[in-house]
């Protein structure tokens, strides 16, 4: 079984920083892709970053220049660090990963909240 354990979330002011971490456990023989998705009220979950093995990365528009994803492998982690946050990324953000345990799924974190006052 494997899981995915999301943290960071929590409220901060405009202009602000936070990094949320989330660290996969379990049976795991490899992770593919590595990704960081977000939902906010009444909108649909969109993709905010992904990181691939070999740390290739792609930002959402919204957030380039603000966001940074990074991964450590050798601890299963990935990370978004969030600067400069805006009131419109306050969402409920999920971690995803692709792993290989005796097949590849896609796997998904609880989810964590962030929300930025103005």
């Amino acid at each position: 079984q494997v899981q995915l354990v999301e943290s960071g979330g929590g409220l901060v002011q405009a202009g602000g920083s936070l990094r949320l971490t989330c660290a996969a456990s379990g049976s795991i023989f490899s992770i593919k892709a590595m990704a960081w998705y977000r939902q906010a009220p009444g909108k649909q979950r969109e993709l905010v970053a992904g990181i691939t093995s070999g740390g290739s990365t792609n930002y959402a528009d919204s957030v380039k220049g603000r966001f940074t994803i990074s991964r450590d492998n050798a601890k299963n982690t990935v990370y978004l660090q969030m600067n400069s946050l805006k009131p419109e990324d306050t969402a409920v953000y999920y971690c995803s990963s692709s792993i290989v345990t005796r097949g590849l799924d896609t796997y998904w974190g609880q989810g964590t909240q962030v929300t930025v006052s103005s």
